[in-house]
C-alpha cells in the first residue's frame, strides 16, 4: 500500500528549534527524527512513500532524495505558498494518490503491527468501510481523548466536541480511499479530522485498537522524552524475557468442537494463569523487556478468524498495561503449512516464524538492542526451547520435563526448569546481578 507522510507542519511550539529545520528533520542521537519511524516502516514492508511537504521542504528532499539510499521509493508533493492543513495537503496530492493509501504524521513515532492495520482494513472494507483509524485507550494521558469505541467498533470521532464518554484517542495512523477527497475543491484548507468525523457518523470508519504508546515531538519536553526513549531502546543494550503464551501466561482451554485442549479462541476464553500477572510485574521491575512469542495457527486451520486472534492479544496486553505492566511487543505466528479449507488461505504456507524456528524471537532482536547473554526464552514446549537456543538465548522450561520432551530436545536440557512463571520470576536476577527474592 502507498504510504503518505504529512511533513508540512511549521513546528511553532518548538520555538527556535524549528527555525532552521522542519520537525521531521530534528536531530535525535545523530539522526533526523523521521529516520526512526522510517526504520519501523521498512521493517513492516512499506516501500512506496509520498511525502507531503511544506516548510523547509528543500532540506527534506535533499536528505531523502528519491529514497534509493534508504531502500525505498519516495516522491513528493509540496503545499505551495498557502498552508492547506492536513486534509488540504492530501487533496492537493490527489493526482498522485493511489486508490487506497495509509497516512501517517512525519513528527510521530508509532510502533505498531502495521500488518494488523492492513488486515483489519481489508476485512472491514468487505462490509462497506471506506477508511480506518488507529486508536489507543488514553483516558486523558497524552492529550484530550476524542473517540468513543464500543465492542471494538468506532462509534464516534470528534476532536472538536469532547464528551466524557470519550476514552480513546486518535493514534495517528489512518487508511483512506482516495474517493473520499474527490468532491473537495482543490486549494481548500481543512483538517483531515473532518473526513474521519464524517465517516465515523456514517459507520464507515473501521478501527484498529493499539496498545504501544506513540511519541510525538511537537513540544520541547516531548522531544526530550523521545530522545531518552531512543537512547534506551536503540543505543543501550538491555536484557529481555521472551515468553510463550498458552500454558505459560494463560490457561489452555477445552475446545468442545474438537474435544481437545486448545488455545483460547475468543477474549472471553482467555484467563491468566494464577500469579502470571504478578510474575510479569516482577520481571518488568527487575529491568527486563518482556516480549510474547506465540504460535497461533487457529485461523489457518479454520477454527476462528485472525481478527479474533488479534483481539485476544490486544485485550490481554491492554489489561496488563492498566496494571502498569508493559509488554513491549507480541510476536505471533498465525501460519500453518497444511491449514484447512475453511482457514484464511493467505495464512496457509511455510514460514520462518513458526516455532521451533527462531523467527519470532529475531523480530524482537532486530527491533530492540537486546543483551543476548542475559536474556531468556521461557516456554512449556520443546519448540520454545529449540527456538530460544537457536536465537542464542538462555532457555527456561515451564512444567515437568517429561521423557518425550527430552527426546525432542536430543536430551540437551534447558538452562532452567521451573514449575511456573512465578517461580522463574522469583529466581530471576536483577540487572545488577543481585538475587532478589519476591513474594508471589
Amino acid at each position: 500500500m502507498q504510504l503518505v507522510v504529512l511533513m508540512g507542519g511549521l513546528g511553532t511550539r518548538l520555538g527556535d528549534l524549528t527555525k532552521a529545520h522542519p520537525k521531521s528533520m530534528m536531530e535525535v542521537e545523530g539522526l533526523p527524527f523521521f529516520d526512526y519511524e522510517l526504520f519501523l516502516l521498512k521493517r513492516a514492508g512499506f516501500n512506496k512513500l509520498l511525502f507531503l511537504t511544506g516548510y523547509e521542504s528543500d532540506e527534506i528532499e535533499e536528505y531523502y532524495g528519491d529514497g534509493s539510499n534508504a531502500g525505498v521509493s519516495i516522491s513528493y508533493c509540496r503545499d505551495g505558498e498557502k498552508l492547506l492543513g492536513t486534509g488540504g495537503a492530501v487533496r492537493r496530492a490527489y493526482d498522485v494518490l493511489e486508490d487506497e493509501f495509509m497516512l501517517i504524521y512525519g513528527d510521530s513515532f508509532m510502533d505498531i503491527d502495521y500488518s494488523e492495520t492492513l488486515y483489519r482494513y481489508e476485512r472491514a472494507k468487505r462490509n462497506g468501510a471506506t477508511c480506518l483509524m488507529t486508536v489507543m485507550k488514553n483516558a486523558g494521558r497524552f492529550d484530550k481523548s476524542n473517540c468513543i469505541v464500543k465492542d471494538g467498533k468506532l462509534v464516534l470521532y470528534d476532536k472538536e466536541n469532547i464528551t466524557p464518554e470519550m476514552d480513546y484517542i486518535d493514534y495517528g495512523i489512518s487508511i483512506y480511499q482516495k474517493k473520499l477527497f474527490e468532491d473537495i475543491p482543490e486549494g481548500e484548507a481543512f483538517d483531515i479530522a473532518r473526513i474521519q468525523h464524517e465517516q465515523s457518523l456514517k459507520g464507515n470508519c473501521a478501527v484498529h485498537i493499539v496498545n504501544n504508546r506513540f511519541y510525538e515531538i511537537g513540544r520541547p519536553e516531548s522531544l526530550e522524552e523521545f530522545r531518552g526513549y531512543i537512547r534506551h531502546r536503540f543505543y543501550e543494550a538491555h536484557p529481555a524475557v521472551f515468553l510463550d503464551r498458552d500454558g505459560v501466561i494463560n490457561e489452555i482451554v477445552f475446545n468442545e468442537e474438537t474435544e481437545l485442549l486448545d488455545s483460547p479462541m475468543s477474549i472471553s476464553e482467555f484467563k491468566f494463569l494464577p500469579f502470571a500477572e504478578e510474575a510479569m510485574d516482577i520481571i518488568s521491575r527487575k529491568g527486563y523487556y518482556i516480549f510474547v512469542t506465540t504460535n497461533q495457527p487457529a485461523a489457518a486451520k479454520g477454527k476462528t478468524t485472525l481478527e479474533n486472534l488479534y483481539d485476544i492479544n490486544t485485550a490481554f496486553v491492554g489489561e496488563l498495561a492498566e496494571m502498569g505492566i508493559i509488554i513491549n511487543d507480541v510476536y505471533m505466528c498465525p501460519h500453518h503449512q497444511q491449514g484447512h479449507p475453511r482457514g484464511e488461505k493467505f495464512l496457509i504456507r511455510e514460514c520462518d516464524c513458526r516455532k521451533p524456528k527462531p523467527g519470532l524471537i529475531k523480530k524482537g532482536l532486530a527491533a530492540y538492542n537486546i543483551d543476548l547473554v542475559h536474556s531468556y526464552m521461557v516456554g512449556d514446549s520443546y519448540t520454545d526451547i529449540l527456538a530460544g537456543r537457536e536465537a542464542g538465548l538462555k532457555t527456561v522450561f515451564i512444567g515437568d520435563l517429561k521423557c518425550d520432551v527430552c527426546a525432542r530436545l536430543k536430551y540437551n536440557k534447558p538452562d532452567l526448569i521451573c514449575k511456573s512463571l512465578a517461580q522463574f520470576a522469583r529466581e530471576l536476577t536483577d540487572l545488577t546481578g543481585n538475587y532478589i527474592e519476591e513474594e508471589v
